[in-house]
């Protein structure tokens, strides 16, 4: 697998920046753990903003809009930026938001800044997986992605948790201070260790549409789309399927599987990802729709029920560091663009299942949702498998 540098990429060294890398996974650490955050706080928010807990639960749902709107205009219009600079910038939108959030006590208001660290988080996502290619050595840039792209999984798995436990202990206004000083460290991190890459010429930047009119980049974001879709629509609803099977009481030990299978999926496929692009990215959707297979015939046998959850987590783990990866190399110079496409159909992807899942769920059950999603990432699997030229060719 061989990336096309871009007109402005500096010269790089063999080894990986691993210290530049850290800034990057943290930036990402951060983006997840700012949109997630009040999800674990919401009784405590909910009391102090005078709202009820499913009104405040609207301040996820607008960080969400605001990234996902976002992220594309965003990633055009900054196209020419100095990429450390955009990066703090993103990184001061998140410690003022946060910030402001805990000192607010007006729903509206928290729901406007809500809004606006939405849009900052588009600017981080736009940023990542291309930054951390630029700054690579030469095939590994795979790896590099992996490495900046790991703080997804891991606040997740262990950021979000931890939130919650410092705002059970304290205050939800702790947790998201909390935030705001790892956000300032972050930043300062960042200046010290990241180069700051100049941006692309305005005479040399990509269209969204030039974009997608790129060899691969559609077959790439259906792929994506079927993927996310089917695992947000199981995510969701996982504890509501988990219910009418019987097994409400094992709902807490399955998704932390899931988590921690999650986080260790980065660190497998951070080892392999240069050489073996195609092989796991078309492993990582065959082996999550045998997960959905197994849970949609095998609820009976609570090992298969664990054995699956820990499928699903070591497929999509790595997720966001695959598809990025792989858009990334069919794109070429027009890769900060790329990326921005694909962030925004990820988010779109994360929307759309949930919306799916809830119309499924109330027509037809919950466990008409595992059978969905075994469709939708068979058929990921299969277009993945068949796209050999361009989107995952054979030499990646």
């Amino acid at each position: 697998m061989t990336l096309t540098a871009t007109p402005t990429a500096e010269p790089r060294a063999e080894r990986l920046p691993v210290l530049a890398l850290i800034g990057l996974f943290f930036s990402g650490f951060i983006g997840i753990l700012t949109e997630a955050l009040p999800a674990g706080l919401l009784p405590a928010m909910s009391r102090t903003l005078h709202e009820n807990i499913s009104v405040t639960g609207q301040t996820v749902t607008v960080y969400a809009i605001g990234t996902a709107v976002a992220v594309i205009p965003l990633a055009v219009a900054t196209t020419t930026w100095r990429r450390r600079d955009l990066l703090l910038l993103a990184l001061a939108g998140q410690a003022v938001t946060n910030g402001l959030t805990a000192i607010s006590h007006n729903f509206a208001l928290t729901l406007v800044v809500r809004f606006v660290a939405g849009l900052s988080s588009g600017l981080i996502w736009s940023l990542l997986g291309a930054y951390a290619a630029r700054i690579a050595p030469e095939g590994k840039q795979g790896r590099a992605i992996s490495i900046a792209l790991g703080g997804i999984p891991v606040s997740l798995a262990l950021g979000i948790p931890a939130g919650v436990f410092l705002g059970s202990i304290a205050s939800w206004q702790t947790a998201f201070w909390a935030s705001v000083v790892l956000t300032v460290l972050t930043a300062v991190w960042v200046v010290l260790t990241l180069p700051n890459l100049p941006g692309i010429a305005r005479g040399d930047r990509h269209t969204v549409g030039q974009v997608l009119r790129l060899p691969g980049v559609r077959t790439i974001l259906l792929v994506v789309g079927a993927f996310v879709v089917a695992h947000n629509i199981l995510y969701t609803y996982i504890a509501k399927f988990l219910a009418d099977e019987g097994l409400a009481h094992q709902t807490g030990p399955i998704l932390f599987v899931f988590g921690a299978a999650s986080v260790v999926s980065i660190l497998l496929v951070g080892a392999h990802i240069d050489r073996h692009l195609r092989k796991i990215i078309v492993a990582s959707t065959v082996v999550f729709a045998v997960a959905t297979l197994i849970l949609a015939l095998f609820t009976g046998t609570i090992v298969l029920v664990y054995l699956a959850s820990a499928a699903w987590g070591l497929a999509f783990g790595s997720s966001a560091t695959l598809f990025t990866t792989a858009i990334v190399v069919a794109s070429g110079p027009a890769g900060d663009v790329a990326q921005s496409v694909m962030i925004s159909v990820f988010s779109g992807s994360i929307a759309a299942g949930g919306l799916i899942g809830g119309a499924l769920l109330s027509g037809f059950g919950s466990h008409v949702l595992v059978e969905v999603c075994f469709v939708l990432v068979a058929a990921a699997a299969i277009v993945a498998y068949i796209a050999k030229r361009h989107a995952f060719p054979l030499d990646a």
